[in-house]
């Protein structure tokens, strides 16, 4: 038998944020329609304080977007772990990814930002981790952060 998500984030020496409520929408952080998850999409927050806030390109480099995209990424772990009754274990499967980024218009390395979402779900799923994904770079975020991620999960 695999080992516990819980056991592979302790080993990992992965922390998972606490849900926050969403900042500027009157939405939920995640939406249940049977044994699919939907996660709204996720901003670089930790425990409620904003970080990356400003664009790749100009305040970020492509490697503290993959840092962005990383934490985004926890945030969307946090609301499914909400969701799920504080049991990550219950993901079967994350089925899609999508990726938004705050940068100038001549960044185009928009994937290897996202990369750093993406990684973080293999590294912590592993195969359960594999998804489809959509990476998209934006002139303008909400709260002027530099990524947004949201994800589509298979659950029990």
């Amino acid at each position: 038998m695999a080992p516990s998500i819980a056991a592979r984030l302790a080993a990992l020496d992965i922390v998972i944020p606490r849900a926050q409520p969403p900042r500027v929408a009157k939405i939920k952080g995640a939406s249940r329609i049977g044994n699919i998850l939907y996660i709204s999409g996720q901003i670089p927050q930790w425990e409620g304080e904003l970080r990356y806030v400003g664009k790749i390109g100009r305040e970020f480099t492509i490697e503290e977007g993959r840092a962005a995209a990383r934490l985004s990424a926890l945030n969307v772990l946090a609301q499914a772990s909400a969701a799920l009754d504080g049991n990550l274990d219950r993901i079967r499967q994350i089925a899609r990814v999508a990726g938004y980024v705050n940068c100038l218009p001549d960044v185009t390395e928009i994937g290897a930002v996202i990369n750093g979402a993406s990684e973080l779900f293999l590294e912590i799923f592993g195969e359960r981790g594999a998804h489809a994904r959509i990476a998209v770079g934006a002139m303008s975020m909400p709260l002027g952060v530099a990524v947004e991620i949201e994800a589509v999960m298979e659950v029990e």
